[in-house]
């Protein structure tokens, strides 16, 4: 049989050639998330990338175009915003939205807030942080929100809304903040009765 007598390639199919290993993918994720985590998203570069995962640079871009796309595809492999069990009300309930705000910034919030700057002038930076963060923050809300109906209190949709654009600007304070301190638990109860309540609420009396 020649070449020519070979079936064509599906559409999309890779090329022949070696498959990607997984292993090596995600060793070259692990190293990307440490290195923005630690030393910011201004230190990620191939040459460290590959240094550090003893790999090739070929490796690095045979999977991600540029860093930017395997910043991208890091923050992707981890979650920012955990939608909380249920506390019995929407005050509760937002109180244990924002549980981690009373420990410093974990591995994963530390390399997502070493792209927002660069986001502002990066697309694919500020598609991954869209996907990692507004998204499941803004799920977040209306879950929230869902489970206040089904106690019987319909909340305005604007509200909700009001209240995503609350949270999410209070989210990008806390990445960019220098060196943000820990809140304790008493001030998230603070923030929530003080601001974020009335917020759903513009009657709600704030303490």
């Amino acid at each position: 049989m020649t070449t020519t007598d070979l079936p064509p390639r599906p559409a999309g199919a890779r090329p022949p050639g070696r498959p990607l290993s997984t292993e090596l993918s995600d060793q070259l994720v692990t190293v990307a998330m440490d290195i923005l985590a630690d030393e910011g998203w201004g230190r990620l570069n191939s040459d460290r990338v590959a240094a550090r995962a003893r790999a090739g640079k070929a490796g690095i871009y045979r999977r991600w175009p540029t860093m930017a796309a395997l910043a991208r595809h890091a923050l992707s492999t981890t979650t920012l915003v955990q939608v909380p069990e249920d506390q019995g009300s929407l005050s509760t309930d937002l109180c244990a939205l924002l549980l981690p705000w009373t420990r410093p910034l974990d591995r994963a919030e530390r390399a997502a807030a070493s792209l927002v700057g660069a986001a502002r002038h990066d697309a694919e930076l500020r598609a991954g942080l869209e996907d990692a963060l507004v998204r499941p923050l803004a799920g977040a809300v209306r879950e929230l929100a869902t489970r206040e109906a089904g106690r019987g209190r319909e909340l305005p949709h604007e509200r909700v809304a009001l209240l995503g654009q609350v949270l999410q600007a209070l989210w990008w304070q806390r990445y960019t903040a220098f060196a943000p301190a820990p809140m304790t638990s008493t001030q998230v109860e603070q923030l929530v009765t003080d601001l974020l309540l009335p917020v759903i609420d513009p009657g709600h009396p704030a303490r």
